[in-house]
C-alpha cells in the first residue's frame, strides 16, 4: 500500500499540524484492515516521523512525543506489523544519525530508549515468540542495523547507547507489565550483543559490551543466588537496606535461558548457562581472534569467581 496521505504533515513547521498528523498516524496503524506498508513508503513515513520529532523543542513536549511514538508499536494488531514499523524506525535512525546536531542528540537518545522499552513490551506480550525475537535480533545486527558488527557506516555511539540501556530497559518493561509476563529468554535476547562482542573489529566496542551488558547482569544474577554472608560488603548493605534498589530485580526474578514455557531459572544457574553460551560463541570460526581471547578470559574468570569447575 502507499504511504498515508498525512505523512508529509508530520514534518510541518506548525505544531498543531504535526500533532494532528501523529493522531492520524496512530489511527492508521491501529487499523487491522490496512495492507502492509511497502519498504519505500515505510522509508518516506519514517522520514516524516523522524523530522516530526526533530521539530519538538521543549523537554516535556519531547518526552511526551517520544513516548507517544514508541507506544505506536503497541497499538498495532499484529506483531509482524509492529516489527515492520520497528525496522523502519531503526533504518531511519541509522540513516539520519550522523546528521543530528549536538543539541538534539540527547532527545534522540531518549527516543531510542523509549523504543527499546516498547519493543520488549511487544515481545513479552507475544510470549517471547521465537520467530519474533529472531526477527528483532536480525533488525539489530543485520546489514544496516545499529548493532551490525561489520558495517562501518553504523555510528558507534548507537551501539554504545544500546549497550548502556538494553538490560535496564528490559528490567523496566518486565516491571511495568500490567500482568506477569513469561520469563524473559536471556540467551535469545542477548544474542545481538553476543554477536557484536564476537565480531566487532574494535576493542572499544567489545569493552563497552562487556562492561555495560555482560558484567552488570552477571553480577546481579550472582548476587541473587549467593548467601548473604558470602556477599561483598556493598552488596550485603544493599540487600539489607529495604529502600535500596536491587539491580535488575524484576529481570533476575523472572528470566530463563531460552525456553519461557519451562519457567524461570535461578540466578546462579542462569549465569552459568549464559557464560557457557559465551564460551561456545568464542569457539565459533566467525569470532575474531581478539574477541575470542577476551571471551575465553571472561568465561574463565567468571567461572572461577563462582567456584565452578566448568571448562
Amino acid at each position: 500500500m502507499s504511504a498515508p496521505p498525512f505523512a508529509k504533515h508530520l514534518a510541518s513547521n506548525d505544531k498543531k499540524t504535526r500533532d494532528k498528523a501523529i493522531k492520524s498516524l496512530a489511527s492508521f496503524l491501529a487499523d487491522d484492515a490496512q495492507e502492509p506498508i511497502s519498504k519505500s513508503d515505510m522509508d518516506k513515513l519514517w522520514k516524516g516521523i523522524f523530522y516530526c520529532f526533530w521539530m519538538s523543542d521543549k523537554p516535556l513536549v519531547q518526552q511526551a512525543l517520544a513516548s507517544e511514538l514508541a507506544q505506536l508499536l503497541l497499538t498495532m494488531t499484529s506483531i509482524s506489523s509492529s516489527l515492520s514499523f520497528l525496522r523502519g524506525f531503526w533504518e531511519a535512525t541509522v540513516r539520519e544519525w550522523n546528521g543530528i546536531d549536538r543539541l538534539r542528540l540527547d532527545k534522540y537518545y531518549m527516543l531510542v530508549r523509549r523504543f527499546v522499552n516498547a519493543t520488549f513490551t511487544v515481545l513479552g506480550r507475544s510470549k517471547w515468540d521465537k520467530s519474533a525475537c529472531d526477527t528483532y535480533n536480525d533488525i539489530l545486527t543485520g546489514e544496516g542495523g545499529p548493532l551490525s558488527p561489520a558495517d562501518i557506516r553504523i555510528p558507534t555511539s548507537l551501539a554504545y547507547h544500546l549497550s548502556d540501556i538494553y538490560v535496564e530497559e528490559l528490567d523496566k518493561a518486565l516491571a511495568a507489565a500490567p500482568e506477569p509476563l513469561l520469563p524473559a529468554p536471556l540467551a535469545t535476547l542477548l544474542t545481538p550483543f553476543f554477536t557484536l562482542a564476537a565480531r566487532t573489529p574494535t576493542s572499544i566496542t567489545y569493552k563497552r559490551v562487556q562492561s555495560e551488558v555482560f558484567m552488570p547482569l552477571f553480577s546481579a544474577l550472582s548476587s541473587s543466588s549467593q548467601p548473604l554472608e558470602d556477599q561483598p560488603p556493598a552488596q550485603k548493605r544493599m540487600r539489607l537496606d529495604p529502600d535500596a534498589q536491587q539491580p535488575y530485580a524484576t529481570l533476575v526474578s523472572n528470566a530463563c535461558f531460552d525456553s519461557p514455557e519451562e519457567g524461570k531459572i535461578e540466578g546462579g544457574t542462569l549465569r552459568k548457562k549464559l557464560l557457557r553460551r559465551i564460551f561456545e560463541i568464542a569457539s565459533e570460526p566467525e569470532t575474531k581472534d581478539s574477541s575470542r581471547r577476551k571471551m575465553y578470559a571472561l568465561f574463565k574468570e567468571s567461572t572461577e569467581d563462582d567456584g565452578s569447575d566448568e571448562g
